[in-house]
């Protein structure tokens, strides 16, 4: 039987992007813009695929590793201020197993032709998992990903 308990973690990443802060919110608003880089890696194949970016919308994202781990991440829109803010939330599964949710913030700025992101994470890792930073490295990746598609 699992223990019931609960490990937080949080972090900041502050990252500059070549381009405008109209192309680095639209690759995080426009769902031909994010399936660019999110999630991106070959070594994943997609099962199920939503995108509803609003306030109130939902964003699903469903498939299985190479080494045959199935992940689900289920996202919730709170709060959108276009080209300057983005509120979610989103819960994680590994093999049908609740391993974390976290509230995430990005604070978009232009820095002269480029983008000044803040992006903070407050996650609450469930039941045992000890993640060891593991979620901000995997954050790290995805904005190398996200650098490259731009």
């Amino acid at each position: 039987m699992i223990k019931p308990i609960a490990q937080h973690a949080t972090f900041t990443i502050d990252r500059v992007f070549d381009a405008p802060v109209t192309r680095v919110y639209a690759a995080f608003s426009n769902l031909e813009a994010k399936s660019r880089w999110f999630p991106g890696n070959p070594d994943w194949e997609q099962h199920e695929r939503t995108f509803d970016f609003r306030v109130g919308g939902r964003e699903r994202l469903k498939g299985r590793w190479r080494n045959g781990v199935a992940t689900d991440f289920d996202c919730l829109y709170h709060d959108i201020v276009p080209e300057r803010r983005i509120v979610y939330s989103y819960g994680l599964h590994h093999d049908g197993y609740f391993l974390s949710v976290s509230l995430a913030t990005l604070e978009f700025a232009a820095a002269g032709t480029r983008t000044q992101l803040k992006l903070t994470e407050q996650g609450v890792f469930l039941d045992g998992y000890d993640d060891a930073g593991k979620r901000e490295r995997g954050t790290r990746e995805l904005l190398e990903r996200l650098a490259a598609s731009l």
